[in-house]
């Protein structure tokens, strides 16, 4: 019942429990919602795909032994790691005793599997004294 003098209220009184909200309020809020949870997603994604890129296709190798075969020629028993289809090249360098690098080049594996052991032939310039893996890469 309305008190006397005064006018029958239609509602609740303006101001006094805060803002209705409008239809284009609350399709604003559902489309700042769903944008930030696509922005999330999109950054995942992104960051899934660098992480992927920067780490990629590994490929390792490990020199297993070597033999100084001659002044010129040293062979060396690697053994290399690496996914089932990746092709990648080791680096081997030989050193002669005074520490000067007396030989050097890359290997290829492009063999379509996992591990592969390989002797290879190293030339060199003078007798060496060992040789080192300086590391792999694929391609």
């Amino acid at each position: 019942m309305a008190a006397v003098g005064t006018k029958p209220s239609e509602g609740l009184p303006q101001g006094r429990y805060g803002r209705s909200r409008t239809a284009d309020e609350a399709a604003d809020r559902k489309l700042k919602i769903v944008g930030s949870v696509l922005g999330v997603v999109l950054l995942g994604v992104v960051g899934w795909f660098g992480y992927d890129y920067i780490n990629g296709t590994k490929v390792s190798a490990e020199v297993i032994k070597f033999d100084v075969v001659s002044a010129d020629t040293v062979k060396a028993h690697l053994e290399v790691r690496k996914d089932t289809g990746a092709k990648g090249y080791c680096t081997l360098r030989s050193q002669a005793e005074s520490g000067a690098e007396v030989g050097r080049a890359d290997f290829r594996f492009d063999q379509r599997e996992d591990r592969v052991d390989k002797v290879v032939t190293l030339r060199t310039t003078s007798r060496a004294t060992t040789v080192e893996l300086l590391g792999c890469h694929s391609d």
